[in-house]
């Protein structure tokens, strides 16, 4: 009975739909850069410990780990993305759930879930999750809930199924907003340096966006997340920016990407703001009332 077993195990994840990636490796690799320096030493330090050792002490070298274990982890392809029913808003009781309908399987209650579990760091006795994993998963899916198409329309798969051309090439609209924006923005504004884009976000985080940075910080939701919150905004991001003028099979050239590609750096940056809240918050308890960002 084993081996009839196992052909439909695999015959039924092949035939499931398929899904892209979060932001891409460097996309996720950003966010967590970003993060990074923001943490306060106390919760920069809670993250070194729980990190693998293959991490050389980066949690960026880790925040596309989500993505390759997704054919090890096959329940956790939902928690990737939330889909809404074709409309330009987000219901978490509507809207989170995995194919059977198990609420909560979705980006916004993995982010809490893992959320949750880190704050067992520290208690004794030692708490019966892997808190390396957690800090990973968490890592990535606060990058994927600001990528727009994670929240995007049930029928497209989030722009999966909608196929386009960006410039020349074939790709589809939500391979378009996870990696070709941010391939093309490397290429043409940052010498095709993953750092020199990092640095430029860090910039405008400072500088330009430094008036937006407090009320991306806000968050009512002391203990938990507000990733219900960056869920509705990437609906709207989705509905007035990603699928805003696409149709199948249209080439999306300069007027497309010269009004989306500052959408994606915003994002990216808010990402890795928020990554840096939440883990302030869990790992520097004394301060988690008032939780200010630190910039190292």
């Amino acid at each position: 009975m084993a081996a009839p077993l196992l052909l439909l195990v695999a015959l039924l994840a092949a035939s499931a739909p398929r899904r892209a990636d979060g932001w891409g490796k460097e996309g996720h690799i950003m966010v967590c850069k970003i993060a990074e320096k923001y943490l306060s030493e106390e919760a920069a330090a809670a993250v070194q410990e729980l990190l693998p050792e293959s991490a050389g002490g980066e949690l960026s070298t880790m925040c596309p780990w989500a993505d390759t274990m997704r054919f090890r982890y096959h329940w956790a392809s939902p928690l990737h993305y939330a889909n809404t029913p074709n409309v330009c808003n987000f219901k978490s009781s509507r809207d989170c759930h995995n194919s059977r309908g198990q609420q909560g399987m979705c980006v916004v209650g993995a982010i809490n879930n893992y959320t949750d579990q880190l704050y067992t760091y520290g208690d004794s006795p030692k708490s019966s999750y892997n808190l390396t994993e957690s800090l990973m998963f968490l890592a990535h899916f606060v990058g994927d809930v600001h990528q727009p198409l994670h929240v995007g329309y049930e029928e497209d798969e989030g722009g999966n199924t909608i196929m386009v051309r960006w410039y020349r090439r074939k790709a589809n609209l939500h391979h378009v907003w996870d990696v070709s924006i941010i391939d093309t923005v490397m290429k043409d504004f940052y010498n095709k340096s993953l750092d020199t884009m990092v640095g430029a976000l860090q910039t405008n985080l400072t500088e330009g966006w430094s008036d937006d940075v407090g009320h991306w910080e806000n968050c009512a939701n002391k203990r938990a997340t507000c990733a219900n919150d960056y869920a509705i905004e990437s609906i709207h991001l989705s509905c007035n920016y990603a699928y805003k003028d696409v149709v199948q099979n249209i080439t999306l050239g300069d007027d497309y990407y010269f009004t989306r590609y500052p959408v994606v750096e915003k994002r990216l940056a808010q990402a890795g703001v928020r990554l840096a809240l939440i883990l302030n918050r869990i790992f520097d308890k004394k301060k988690a009332d008032t939780m200010p960002l630190y910039v190292q």
